[in-house]
């Protein structure tokens, strides 16, 4: 078990690349590294980097990183050695480093799929076309649609300043369509109300 949550030396968008084109799974880049990709340019210091993988494709991921990489689960706040052929049912995290000691290297995050479709975690109404979670850059790296980041960021039951920092940055760059599926996913998950919703 590690309790070192904040020893992070995450590597970069070109070495997750690299590492994840080589798997034959649907992954993307997340957080703020993924609206930074949409931007065309970084906008903010990143201390750490996430992808997104599908939870039923973890055993394919755990298969080809397990060689190099130290792969712990993160449940009930501590971080445990994720064990081989172990098919996660409820973690949602995984933190990679290369040995018990090094830091932190990026962290994978698992998400729930269903025929086909996405769907997000904390309202489970609220799906898209698997194909059409992640869009890609110029160099055909793969990041998660700006708007369904900002779902999970606007969503999550500690929504940060940064969060609402990057929605600020993202505003203008997203088009119409983009702004609309967001402010119905929020007004969905939030019925009362959300204080991101006299911005969008």
């Amino acid at each position: 078990m590690r309790t070192d949550i904040d020893n992070w030396e995450p590597i970069t968008v070109t070495e997750i690349y690299k590492l994840f084109s080589t798997i034959p799974i649907n992954w993307g880049m997340a957080g703020g590294w993924a609206l930074d990709l949409h931007l065309g340019k970084q906008s903010r210091v990143h201390d750490d980097i996430d992808v997104i993988i599908l939870r039923e494709e973890q055993l394919t991921i755990y298969n080809h990183l397990s060689k190099d990489w130290m792969l712990y689960k993160a449940e009930n706040g501590k971080l445990v050695l994720w064990q081989e052929g172990e098919f996660l049912k409820t973690t949602n995290d995984i933190w990679v480093s290369k040995s018990s000691s090094s830091p932190w290297a990026f962290q994978m995050m698992l998400v729930e799929t269903e025929q086909q479709s996405w769907i997000y975690r904390r309202d489970k109404s609220i799906r898209r076309e698997i194909e059409d979670i992640f869009l890609r850059t110029n160099e055909e790296i793969p990041y998660l649609r700006p708007e369904i980041q900002l779902l999970y960021k606007g969503g999550s039951a500690n929504v940060r300043v940064k969060d609402f920092k990057d929605l600020q940055i993202m505003l203008p760059y997203l088009l119409p369509e983009q702004k609309d599926w967001l402010k119905i996913t929020l007004k969905k998950q939030f019925p009362t109300g959300h204080s991101w919703l006299d911005y969008i």
